[in-house]
């Protein structure tokens, strides 16, 4: 079957997905107990023993002898997890991933880990996590918080150690208290919170790809700081990366008039590697009038170096080229939080936090003639960037007795200031882009927010929530010769509801109709232009444009509608199916164009974001977590976690067939299985990522294609006994060779872009030791 089949989106996809999963048998449920209402917590369910705690042993059989002391038994829980339990209490939609499955295949990113969740996809090479995308939907459309907070530029979630996660929470639609610049959704990573019990662990790694070694060790430790509710987290993670990638690139320019061709082709190896340090903690109080006090330091710190040796056949300027880079990157943040009751059904909370974080990049680069490598050019570019960030939330909640309206109203302020300085010398002289527009830069950005919600039970079948918030960005900066500014704000209105048909029924509705935005990124306002260093002068191509900003931008809005049907399973787990739209207004994109241009008397190819007119999108997503033995009866207790992801757009303005949203893919499927065996403390498990083929056409004048996408993971777990634990995982299994290409039609010329290289696979073993 071919990619478009499995993928294709029909109208009727969505219904007969709901009935395939309202149809499987009644029987099925065994032991259902009431369900609680959704605006009521769900009564705390048996939660499964953590892969390095001994289960409870049972007695032997009386035909058989009894096992030694230190033998692990196999015990089988039933019921659901506490995180299901948390998903189905919820009245927005949420998706809660806990500590056992962020850690169970022992991934070194988090975008590893998030690239098994449901409609989640992940840019880059396979095994290498990359950007983090909710339904196909890149650049931006997916809203990224740790602890409910946004972090400075130059910070990514590849940066963030899974050992550092307590919980990730993704939500489908927008609230009001989580913000609604999510038209994608909402994914929020917790960091590890301080508990009332006691933890001393300690985890030792050690991975391989193509003969590279890369370390990795964690510590956490989790105590209580007095006998009045005080408790402590501390986690702290080093890392180090080492990689060698093979890069090809062909380039071939038709021209249309005539129809004669030429190519060029572009070969070469990437040698980087990374250290990493990375920590955060929790203090936690109790105070005497019933209230808390909590204070979140958090710091990430890497440095990274490279080595880079490309050729160039035929040369356009040069023939070969050789670049040495290093770069560091430092972030620190400290948040605190307040909380107060008022009264007995009256609770305030407060939040603030400061940051701050510096990059600060070298790089030279040496170009050579042949074929007597002659130098032609030197290029060395500094740079230094700090950026300074502060944020202070307000929210006062109310809970109204008998009739269990729960009030939430809330003011938020959050500040960026960035400050940056580039030195470049191009053969002893100042490159182009510093002569015209000078070396220091500054940009600011300030967003308030207010809002308010009300969530209640009109009944024990139904839950309900409506929403309001308003919000404003104001951005702008400074440098010689370039200034802009912009200012923009939203109102979205937010309704989210669920049914339960039979109030003792393990089976929900759930309904959003809600109104979201995209904001333009900082960067996208009010970047300066940066000439392209194949063309420094004179005239460029299309494939080799200069690149801008646009202090025009304006933010898109998205309607948008949700529908769910979600059944919870009496072993643990969840059967879901999840259709939603998104009808989207002045859509932002990259558009290349040819303009007149101060840095040049002649024109150049500059490619810079627009709002090009409107879009809509909209798919099916389906998950199943369950046990193979509340199926099929005598069947092994395999655990499955499955999800199938199918996604459609279209933009108005551009050609089809391929005038999707920009990087979003027909799909995303995941298959994972987990077996703990009866006769040995030992848990295998495999999962399998599949993302199809994709093209996309970006503009009137580009298309872009990436090829299949595919990443075999698999893991085995001995738990030596209680306190130790040894873990065997492997990333990308079944490596693919991984491409992209890209077509520019300019009318007179057609310029195909190929490029892409191997993949490998990474051998990690690790220690896990509790002390």
């Amino acid at each position: 079957m071919t990619d478009q089949a499995t993928f294709a989106l029909h109208p009727l996809s969505a219904a007969l997905a709901l009935a395939l999963v309202a149809a499987l048998p009644a029987a099925a449920q065994t032991a259902t107990p009431p369900a609680a209402p959704a605006s009521a917590p769900a009564p705390s369910p048996v939660k499964p023993a953590a892969p390095l705690q001994r289960p409870a042993q049972r007695p032997p059989a009386a035909d058989q002898k009894a096992p030694q002391q230190q033998q692990l038994q196999r015990v089988d829980i039933e019921g659901s997890s506490n995180d299901d339990g948390k998903r189905r209490a919820s009245t927005a939609a949420k998706i809660v991933i806990g500590r056992e499955e962020i850690e169970r295949y022992g991934d070194n990113n988090l975008g590893e880990v998030l690239k098994r969740l449901p409609g989640v996809t992940t840019g880059g090479r396979p095994g290498r996590g990359g950007d983090v995308r909710m339904r196909g939907m890149g650049g931006g459309y997916t809203q990224i918080l740790v602890n409910g907070e946004r972090m400075p530029p130059g910070f990514a979630l590849d940066q963030l150690p899974p050992e550092q996660v307590e919980r990730i929470e993704i939500m489908r639609a927008p609230t009001a208290e989580h913000g609604a610049r999510a038209i994608a959704g909402t994914i929020n990573v917790v960091l590890r919170e301080a508990l009332q019990k006691r933890l001393n662990e300690v985890r030792l790694a050690l991975a391989e790809e193509k003969g590279r070694i890369r370390p990795n060790a964690s510590w956490t430790r989790n105590d209580k700081l007095n006998d009045n509710g005080g408790a402590y987290n501390i986690t702290i993670n080093a890392h180090r990366g080492d990689n060698i990638d093979d890069v090809a690139v062909r380039a071939t320019t038709r021209d249309l008039r005539t129809g004669s061709e030429s190519v060029q082709t572009t070969t070469g190896t990437h040698e980087n590697s990374r250290s990493s340090l990375n920590m955060n903690a929790r203090l936690q109080w109790r105070l005497n009038d019933g209230g808390s006090l909590s204070i979140q330091p958090f710091l990430a710190s890497s440095k990274g170096n490279g080595i880079n040796h490309s050729e160039q056949t035929p040369g356009i300027n040069y023939n070969s080229v050789d670049t040495q880079s290093n770069n560091e990157f430092t972030m620190a943040r400290i948040n605190a939080q307040w909380m107060n009751r008022l009264g007995p059904e009256t609770r305030l909370e407060v939040r603030g936090g400061i940051g701050r974080g510096d990059m600060k990049s070298h790089s030279q680069r040496q170009e050579y003639i042949a074929p007597a490598k002659v130098a032609s050019r030197v290029q060395d570019d500094r740079s230094d960037s700090d950026n300074q960030s502060w944020s202070l939330n307000t929210k006062l909640s109310h809970q109204m007795l008998p009739s269990e309206h729960s009030l939430v109203g809330g003011i938020e302020a959050e500040g960026q200031k960035q400050n940056s300085t580039r030195v470049c010398r191009e053969n002893g002289l100042a490159c182009r882009g510093v002569l015209e527009f000078g070396d220091e830069f500054q940009a600011s950005t300030l967003r308030t927010a207010a809002y308010i919600q009300d969530e209640w039970s009109p009944s024990k079948q139904w839950s309900a929530y409506a929403g309001l918030r308003w919000e404003g960005i104001e951005s702008k900066s400074t440098a010689t010769t370039y200034a802009v500014s912009n200012r923009s704000s939203v109102l979205t209105p937010l309704l989210h509801a669920v049914w339960k048909p039979d109030e003792k029924s393990r089976d929900q509705v759930r309904m959003s109709l809600t109104r979201s935005y995209r904001s333009p990124q900082l960067q996208d306002l009010v970047a300066r232009p940066n000439v392209n260093s194949q063309y420094p002068s004179g005239a460029n191509t299309a494939n080799y444009a200069d690149r801008a900003g646009n202090p025009n931008l304006k933010p898109e809005l998205a309607n948008g509608i949700d529908l769910a049907f979600e059944r919870y399973l009496s072993k643990g787990g969840v059967l879901s199916a999840n259709v939603f739209s998104r009808r989207i207004t002045d859509l932002m994109r990259n558009v290349t164009e040819l303009e007149t241009v101060s840095w040049s008397n002649v024109q150049r190819w500059v490619s810079r974001p627009r709002n090009i007119g409107k879009a809509r999108t909209q798919g099916i997503e389906l998950e199943a977590k369950f046990r193979l033995d509340e199926f099929i009866a005598d069947a092994m207790p395999l655990q499955i976690r499955a999800n199938l992801s199918v996604f459609h757009s279209s933009v108005e303005g551009i050609p089809g067939p391929n005038n999707k949203l920009d990087q979003q893919p027909k799909g995303v499927a995941n298959f994972g299985v987990d077996y703990r065996l009866r006769s040995a403390p030992v848990t295998l498990g495999a999962s399998i990522n599949f993302t199809p083929a994709n093209q996309i056409q970006q503009s009137v004048l580009t298309a872009a294609t990436t090829t299949k996408k595919r990443v075999l993971d698999t893991f085995a777990l001995w738990n030596v006994n209680k306190d130790v634990g040894l873990r065997l995982s492997a990333t990308n299994l079944s490596p693919l060779a991984y491409a992209n290409s890209s077509v520019i039609n300019t009318g007179e010329q057609m310029i195909t872009t190929e490029s892409g290289g191997r993949t490998f696979t990474q051998w990690q073993m690790r220690l896990e030791w509790r002390i």
